[in-house]
């Protein structure tokens, strides 16, 4: 799309970000009738709808969620650049943008409260799911990925850290069921696990092959309800040793095994990636992590 359709594209990036016509109108310094009309007008050179209209506002449909992303990563690359022509390059501020799965919120989260205490003037934002977050799009500035090493091009790969990751019981389990001398004796036990049987997790696959599905009597999708239902003494689960030593009350049932940790890793974009913003944060989660490696 040409260059001179960017005040059409920048309207309708700022009604999707506010939601109203009027808010995206304060924010640009225009007259609402031009901020609906360059809606009009982008929408009919797409030959798509990029908003649904009701009586609250305008909702960006999928098409209009997509052209956001791009605005979005657009508007953030000009910030950036703005920043550094004006000499405030150099600035911790803004957005922090971070996403994870669910499960490492527990490492995570501590350290982006840390990283805000030393830099009050960053906004984090920390996106959890099952979705991967696309980079290239500016859906986030930095990934900390799980598994195989991620292969999107224009993205920095770096390996990050490898959790120790075991079988653990809680005391109140142990007491009334006793624990397992090894795997021979797993069938007489109840474990809890995850729901999905095609579950990629090393773990997740080890513990479907290795135990009756009938002795895996607690499942779930969320893995904050599985450490949760170990803890209640429900069955036997895998978590990591660090997640088992803030919790307290977890007896670890055997060593961890090599083939049970999945390799974390840092991901940014190539564009964003030795932006001040980003490499401080770097520098600092890996800081971080090294009092893990103890555990």
């Amino acid at each position: 799309m040409p260059m001179d359709n960017w005040d059409e594209i920048r309207t309708a990036y700022n009604v999707a970000r506010i939601g109203t016509v009027s808010g995206a109108a304060d924010v640009l310094g225009v007259h609402h009738a031009t901020v609906i009309r360059h809606i009009d007008a982008l929408e009919e050179r797409l030959g798509v709808k990029l908003f649904q209209r009701h009586a609250r506002g305008y909702t960006p449909t999928e098409a209009g969620e997509d052209l956001l992303r791009v605005a979005q990563a657009t508007d953030d690359q000009f910030s950036q650049l703005a920043g550094r022509i004006k000499g405030r390059g150099n600035d911790v501020s803004g957005e922090l943008v971070v996403t994870t799965l669910g499960g490492l919120s527990h490492l995570l989260v501590p350290v982006l409260a840390d990283f805000q205490k030393e830099h009050p003037e960053i906004v984090v934002r920390f996106l959890t799911g099952e979705r991967l977050f696309r980079l290239e799009y500016g859906e986030a500035h930095v990934a900390v990925r799980a598994g195989n090493p991620p292969d999107q091009p224009d993205n920095v790969v770096q390996p990050f850290h490898k959790q120790p990751i075991t079988l653990f019981a809680s005391e109140g389990y142990a007491a009334a069921h006793g624990l397992p001398k090894d795997v021979s004796e797993y069938h007489k036990h109840r474990f809890v696990s995850v729901d999905d049987p095609k579950s990629r997790a090393p773990f997740a696959k080890w513990l479907r092959e290795s135990v009756p599905a009938e002795c895996i009597t607690f499942r779930s999708g969320d893995v904050h309800a599985q450490r949760r239902a170990i803890h209640e003494g429900a069955g036997i689960g895998f978590m990591s040793r660090l997640q088992a030593e803030e919790m307290g009350g977890l007896i670890e049932v055997t060593a961890p095994r090599e083939e049970w940790a999945s390799p974390l890793w840092l991901v940014t974009h190539m564009d964003l990636h030795r932006t001040t913003k980003v490499q401080a944060f770097l520098a600092f989660l890996k800081d971080r992590a090294k009092a893990w490696e103890d555990l």
